[in-house]
């Protein structure tokens, strides 16, 4: 527990001062996030925030990974591949998101090179990790709900390569597209980082029930992120001083996802993550809709659904906070589903 407390606590603190740096250096530097205009259906009630300073996923993620190596310091907490190679799966998907951030913070406009390519390429690298870490470790390759045996069906490697890749790549999209009000993203991600971090040590804690590899290593890492979102919200709650940008918002995704699938809590991510689910939900239901009636009507005043109900008449901090509290009672319900679980075969393990 205290290797867990140590790696949140770190990446808090550093997260906190490294953000400040990152405002400063954008300041300085002039350069700042563009936003879409009338011109591209954009939120123009959001222009008022062109120019603020963006990156900021830098410090949440590098602010992270130092507080996951500072952990390891303490005996008896070895370093696991499983979660060498989600570090390198999250920081290969933030390199694509600092890709696509440098060049609309370059050429001002808010569409990097990868606007419509993006998609594509992001799945083939994240299939290109879920390939290593199912070749490189003993990750377990069954469907799975709150532990590898429930409901257990084993996939075959192609089968099970594709389907987390499909599960991973879902949750960048999805806080991606979350990312558009102060805070929301970060917020919401704090709390499923929490989740996971019980979840972790929980199972930690449980072995023989649970049989994940190094558990207490993927609490850490659960921890690490979850301390370095908090010191980046710090500066990131309304009114923003900077934004996460796409560095920090698929590397965030891809950290969630690859946690559920580490943790063997895969069907168990979307009510942890159901705040990125609605949204990016409400942005396909906005195009079915507007494909279905030939371009002629849309389902919501603007998606994602945030823009909806600030059009509504909702101030920011209102959707902002009504959206935490339903994320949060989202992450309670999910942690209540997993605990009521342990409980029940707990009393078969003790022969009740």
């Amino acid at each position: 527990m205290i290797a867990v407390l140590i790696a949140g606590a770190v990446a808090m603190v550093l997260s906190l001062f490294g953000t400040r740096w990152l405002i400063h250096f954008f300041d300085n530097l002039g350069k700042g996030q563009p936003i879409l205009g009338s011109e591209d259906h954009g939120p123009v009630h959001h222009m008022k925030k062109q120019g603020t300073a963006t990156m900021g996923g830098i410090a949440i993620l590098g602010s992270a990974f130092v507080g996951w190596l500072v952990a390891h310091l303490r005996d008896g907490l070895p370093f696991s591949d499983q979660a060498m190679i989600m570090w390198a799966g999250v920081a290969i998907l933030a390199l694509m998101g600092f890709l696509d951030d440098y060049l609309k913070v370059r050429k001002s406009h808010n569409r990097g090179i990868f606007w419509k390519k993006k998609g594509w390429i992001t799945f083939g690298l994240v299939a290109g990790v879920m390939l290593w870490l199912s070749s490189a470790t003993g990750v377990s390759e069954t469907l799975s709900f709150t532990r590898f045996d429930l409901p257990g069906w084993e996939l075959p490697q192609v089968l099970w390569v594709l389907w987390t890749a499909l599960m991973v790549w879902s949750t960048t999209n999805a806080v991606n597209v979350t990312d558009g009000l102060d805070g929301l993203a970060a917020g919401s991600a704090l709390f499923g980082f929490l989740a996971f971090t019980v979840i972790a040590y929980w199972a930690f804690r449980n072995p023989d029930i649970y049989e994940l590899v190094n558990p207490l290593d993927l609490s850490v890492f659960a921890a690490a992120m979850a301390g370095a979102c908090g010191g980046f919200l710090w500066w990131n709650a309304a009114p923003a001083r900077i934004f996460m940008g796409d560095v920090g918002a698929l590397g965030i995704g891809a950290a969630l996802g690859l946690l559920a699938v580490a943790t063997n809590t895969h069907l168990l991510l979307p009510l942890i993550a159901a705040l990125n689910v609605m949204e990016a939900g409400s942005v396909a239901l906005q195009m079915t809709v507007f494909k279905a009636s030939g371009r002629t009507r849309r389902l919501f005043k603007m998606s994602p659904i945030h823009h909806h109900f600030e059009l509504s008449g909702w101030p920011e901090t209102t959707v902002i906070i009504r959206f935490w509290i339903m994320s949060g009672i989202c992450v309670a319900v999910a942690l209540g589903i997993f605990i009521a679980d342990f409980t029940s075969i707990a009393d078969r393990f003790a022969g009740y």
